[in-house]
This record gives C-alpha cells, sequence and structure tokens, in this order.
C-alpha cells in the first residue's frame, strides 16, 4: 500500500492511514459517540498488535473534527479532497451508525455506497465498522449495497436484524459479522469515575430520572404521551427529570415542548435540561449520573447499558427493539402508545429494585462490552498483513 511506512531501526509501529466514512461533524451526539468509540478502539487494538492507525475522517466541519478529537479531517462533500484522503490511505472503514438505510432520504446509500465504491476503485480495502442495515425502501439500492459489501474485506453489523436484510439482498452470511453498537466500548473521560448516581452519592435527594426525547410523529402526539407519563411519575413520588438532549437544537426543543406539557409537578419534583457539552464522553458522564433512564435515542440507551443505568426504551424504530432485546428488555411504549400507569409502576420498580435490574442485565451488558471491540481487533490486523 502506498501510504504505509516501514519499521526503521528503533522497531517503530507500522503506519496505517485510515479514512473514515459516517455521519460526522453534525454535532449529533450519538454519531459523535460513534465515532469516538471507533478512534478509541482503533487506537487501543492497534498498538496491542503493534500498529499505529492515523485517521482521516470524513467530517461536514473537518475543523471542529479536528479540534475536538485531534485527528486530521476533510470535508465530505467535497469529492477533490475524498478522493485525495483515500488515494494517500491505506484503507477505508465505514461506520458506524445507520448509513445505508433510505428513511431519511433517496440520497443515503448511494452517497455511502459510493464512498466505498470510490475505495474499491482505488484499490484500497475496506471495512463495514458495526453498521445498522435499514430500513432499505427502494429495490434499485439492493445492488448498490450488494456490491460494496462483497467487495469489502471485513463486514460487522451491530444486530441479526441487519445481518438476514444484508442476506436477503444477496451478501453470504458467511461474510458478516455480528457485533455490538461500538459506543457500548465508549469509555468515561479519563478522571472521572463511574457509579456517581445521585441515589449513590446523596441518599436524601431525589433520584434522577434522565429522558432523551426526539420529535418523530408531525402531530407531536408522542410527545405528549411521554410528558403524561412523566407528569403522572413526577406526582406520584419526588424525581429530578433531567431532559439529556442528544441532537442540538431538535432535541432541546422536544425537551422544551414536553417540559411545557408537565404542568404543576408532585412536592420535591422537578424538570431541567442538561447541557454537556458535545463531548460524546461527557453525555456518557451525564448519563451515568442517572438513576433511571427513559429514552427514545438508540445511543442514550445504550450510553444506559454501558453505564448500566436501568432504562426504559420508547421505541420509533426497529433500531430501539433490536437493542433492547440484546440487553434482555422490551420497550415500555412506541411512538403510538405509553400507558401512564405501567410507566410509572415500571419506574418504581427500576428505582426501588435496582439491584435485581442489575444482576439481571449484567452478563448480557459485558458481553456486549467486550465484543464491541471485535471489529477494530479485526480491521487492525487485517491493515498489519496488508503489504
Amino acid at each position: 500500500m502506498g501510504a504505509s511506512l516501514r519499521p526503521d531501526a528503533q522497531n517503530q509501529p507500522e503506519v496505517k492511514r485510515v479514512v473514515i466514512s459516517g455521519y460526522y461533524g453534525f454535532r449529533n451526539s450519538g454519531d459523535e459517540a460513534v465515532l469516538k468509540s471507533i478512534l478509541f478502539a482503533l487506537e487501543e487494538e492497534a498498538r496491542q498488535q503493534g500498529v499505529r492507525i492515523e485517521p482521516v475522517v470524513l467530517s461536514i466541519d473537518p475543523a471542529w473534527t479536528t479540534q475536538m478529537y485531534g485527528v486530521e479531517a476533510v470535508h465530505r462533500m467535497r469529492l477533490a479532497e475524498v478522493i485525495r484522503a483515500i488515494r494517500s490511505s491505506d484503507g477505508l472503514i465505514s461506520g458506524g451508525g445507520s448509513l445505508l438505510q433510505d428513511a431519511t432520504g433517496a440520497l443515503t446509500i448511494p452517497y455511502y455506497t459510493g464512498v466505498l465504491k470510490l475505495a474499491q476503485l482505488l484499490r484500497k480495502p475496506t471495512f463495514i465498522y458495526a453498521q445498522g442495515i435499514g430500513p432499505v425502501n427502494r429495490r434499485w439500492m439492493d445492488p448498490l449495497i450488494r456490491g460494496v459489501m462483497r467487495r469489502s474485506a471485513y463486514v460487522s453489523v451491530r444486530d441479526a436484524e441487519s445481518a438476514a436484510l444484508l442476506g436477503r439482498i444477496g451478501v453470504s452470511a458467511e461474510r458478516i459479522d455480528i457485533v455490538p453498537d461500538p459506543v457500548m466500548g465508549l469509555p468515561l473521560p479519563e478522571g472521572m469515575a463511574a457509579g456517581s448516581n445521585s441515589s449513590v452519592s446523596d441518599e436524601s435527594a431525589a433520584p434522577v430520572i434522565g429522558v432523551s426525547l426526539r420529535h418523530w410523529r408531525k402531530d407531536g402526539a408522542d410527545l405528549t404521551r411521554a410528558a403524561e407519563a412523566l407528569r403522572a411519575l413526577a406526582r406520584s413520588r419526588a424525581v429530578r427529570l433531567r431532559f439529556l438532549p442528544f441532537h442540538t437544537p431538535s432535541d432541546v426543543e422536544s425537551s422544551r415542548l414536553v417540559m411545557e406539557q408537565l404542568g404543576e409537578l408532585g412536592p420535591g419534583s422537578s424538570a431541567e435540561i442538561a447541557s454537556p457539552g458535545d463531548d460524546p464522553q461527557h453525555m456518557l458522564k451525564a448519563v451515568s449520573e442517572c438513576d433511571v433512564l427513559f429514552g427514545m435515542r438508540l445511543h442514550a440507551l445504550i450510553y444506559a447499558a454501558n453505564q448500566s443505568v436501568p432504562m426504559l426504551g420508547l421505541s420509533y424504530d426497529p433500531k430501539i427493539d433490536q437493542f433492547l432485546k440484546r440487553v434482555g428488555l422490551t420497550a415500555i411504549g412506541t411512538t403510538e402508545q405509553l400507558n401512564p400507569d405501567m410507566f410509572v409502576a415500571e419506574v418504581g420498580r427500576l428505582l426501588d429494585r435496582r439491584e435485581e435490574w442489575l444482576s439481571t442485565h449484567k452478563a448480557a451488558i459485558e458481553q456486549l462490552k467486550q465484543e464491541a471491540r471485535r471489529p477494530a481487533k479485526q480491521i487492525a490486523s487485517l491493515l498489519r498483513h496488508n503489504k
């Protein structure tokens, strides 16, 4: 490979430049957490294998990405820059996140498969990193996905449903590695201790209920139902509702809309919007400080699992149900229905019998954490042996 640097006399590790393609630079906390998790895992696994990986991130805001992560970045929509980055690399990683789906529009799949195809045309190995595949409603996109997947050196997806969809498209099951979302392996920031949930740090304080909501239904009925459930909870016992905006400014607007609908809360209850900033690890820390998390955002639930915070998922997309299933859970409701009485009872159970929840789900969570590093391990090994 043209960009490889051979070890020198001092036995320095071999350097491999790797382009990383994904939904980066948009300041969506979930996708930024995916990037940070991939960067962290690649660095750790490469070090263990005697290789040094130099990432080059395709970002909508390269300056911000470089400032945030300390890595080289180029503009994802400037073709000449993308070609130059790939040409000077040793390979390209696509992922993670839900990149290959057409729910958000007809241009998403052609863009991400186009970047993969470009790397393959430039004879660079390509790697699919823990992607969530689908939904794919436009059948003319199947060949785009099938072509790049069949030519990739390594393919990993984040759930069995994504693997099944690739199988229906025509990708051999033997080529597909099913792994957890990369964020399951994201550590807390250095110097910040885990286990600082409010119930642990202050016995007299009302428990913190993390709330991660997003706008989904056009009529807002899903958020209204969430407000009804949260209002019922805050009137049944003293709680601190802490809204966690994973995508700004849209989640801030959704949170404010729900807070406006809460009305009068019960004695000792309160509601607030957290501002952990853009760093995904700071949001992970904010989630770790919750006693229970109620979430629509996939990565809010993944953060909770990462930090062993009991969770309730509100499903708006199959990916929510798929992740909850891997932890041994089912959603408390959907964007179509949410029973306030059932919600209050379940939150109460999680608060009052926390250790029981942890005991039940600990093994599944630990397994997901360990498996989350497998793509980085495989990619580092393939790069090391690809001279």
